[in-house]
Formats: structure tokens, C-alpha cells, sequence
């Protein structure tokens, strides 16, 4: 399996079932509608746990451009001219992993009134819109992300259980970090689903939010390179 293939593969199984998770929490008539945060952030965590699981042979399992840009300015493990194959298969899986949660819960965007919980399924949005702190949080979150990634792999005893951790990270930082923001920390994450929101035939939905969308963007990959910038300098 190529570089390309992995990442798609690896990306759209974490939006399918991370943003799967979103979807049956907040549209209307699902089983789980309604069970919180707490869901969320695990569903997530879990996501990144089989993404990795999946594809971490192949290509890594960066599943995210701030990892890939990351790792590439620091020269840990991923030369440049790998990084567009990288970056084009995790944006074309995010986008396709969106569209498999849109048809999986095709029967539930009519009966949700609520434009704005559409959007939520697809991408991140402030509980306080300030762009300033707002992007400050989403290098937090992706700094630390960057960090603990690195700091798991360097370890020797996390052989066979680095993607768990890794998952469990993801966890943490949702659970910490996750409430200004919704905890992008990955571009491909936010902005994959978004076009996706932007393209199908939503009934009911509202515009896909743009004038935020560069915030989960533009802060996950300078959050990304500080911390991988970090755990060379303080680490290695």
C-alpha cells in the first residue's frame, strides 16, 4: 500500500468515526443522541486509536498535515518530498469519510431543524467566537498533540500499544482543551468535512462557516511544528 492510499484509508477512518460519533449525539432521533461530550471525546479518541492501528505500517499514520509538516520541518522521519502525497491523501479521506457519515445517517438531517448542529458534524467551531483566542487554543491543543505523539513513539515500552496511547492523547486533549474550540488540531480533519458540508445536499443547512475556517487550519500547523520543535530541542 503507497503513502497516498494509507492516509486516505487511515484519515477516512477517523472522520468516519469521529465525526460518526457527532452525528449520533447531536442530530435528532439517533439512539445516542444526547449522551454528551464525554462520548464525543472517547469516540474520537478511539477513531485515532484504529486509524493508527490500520494504516501505521504503511505510511505512519500521520492522518493529520500538522503531523506531516511537523515531522517534515524537523526532519524526523518524513522528507519533503513525500509531504504533498501525505497531505493530498489525508484531505481526499477526510472528504470521503464525511460523505460515509452523511449517507450512515442520511435518514436524521430532515428531522435536526437546527442548521448549525448540521454543521457540527462536519467541523469545529468556537463556544466563543474570538479569533485571537481561538487560534491560541488550537496551537495549544496541536502543540501538545505533537509533543505526546513523539514522546509515545520514543519510548520503548509503548511497542504494540503506541496507537492506543496515541488515542488516548486525543482523549485528553478533548476532554482538557476541547471546549473553546472543539479541538480541530488537524487540518484535514476540519477543513476535509467542511468541503464536504459545503457539497452535498444537506436539507437545511446553513453556509459552511468560512470566514473561521482558516483558525483549524492555519493553528494546528503552527501548533504542530512548535511542538515537534519542542521534543527535538528538549528530548532528543
Amino acid at each position: 500500500m503507497n503513502n497516498f492510499t494509507a492516509e486516505a484509508i487511515g484519515t477516512g477512518l477517523l472522520i468516519l468515526f469521529g465525526d460518526g460519533v457527532v452525528a449520533g449525539v447531536v442530530l435528532n432521533k439517533t439512539k445516542s443522541q444526547n449522551s454528551g461530550w464525554i462520548v464525543i471525546t472517547f469516540g474520537w479518541g478511539l477513531a485515532v486509536a484504529v486509524a493508527v492501528y490500520a494504516v501505521g505500517r504503511f505510511s505512519g499514520a500521520h492522518i493529520n498535515p500538522a503531523v506531516t509538516l511537523g515531522l517534515a520541518v524537523t526532519d524526523q522521519g518524513i522528507a519533503w518530498k513525500d509531504v504533498p502525497t501525505y497531505i493530498a491523501g489525508q484531505y481526499t479521506g477526510a472528504i470521503i469519510g464525511a460523505v460515509l457519515v452523511y449517507l450512515a445517517y442520511y435518514p436524521h438531517w430532515a428531522p435536526t431543524e437546527d442548521p448549525g448542529t448540521k454543521l457540527a458534524v462536519f467541523c469545529t467551531g468556537p463556544a466563543i467566537r474570538n479569533y485571537v483566542a481561538n487560534f491560541i487554543t488550537e496551537v495549544i491543543g496541536t502543540f501538545a498533540l505533537l509533543l505526546g505523539v513523539l514522546a509515545i513513539l520514543g519510548n520503548d515500552l509503548t511497542t504494540g500499544f503506541a496507537p492506543l496511547l496515541i488515542g488516548l492523547l486525543v482523549l485528553a486533549i478533548g476532554l482538557s482543551l476541547g471546549g473553546p474550540t472543539g479541538y480541530a488540531i488537524n487540518p484535514a480533519r476540519d477543513l476535509g468535512p467542511r468541503i464536504a458540508h459545503f457539497l452535498l445536499p444537506i436539507p437545511g443547512k446553513r453556509d459552511s462557516d468560512w470566514s473561521y475556517a482558516w483558525i483549524p487550519v492555519v493553528a494546528p500547523i503552527v501548533g504542530g511544528i512548535l511542538g515537534a520543535w519542542f521534543y527535538k530541542g528538549m528530548f532528543t
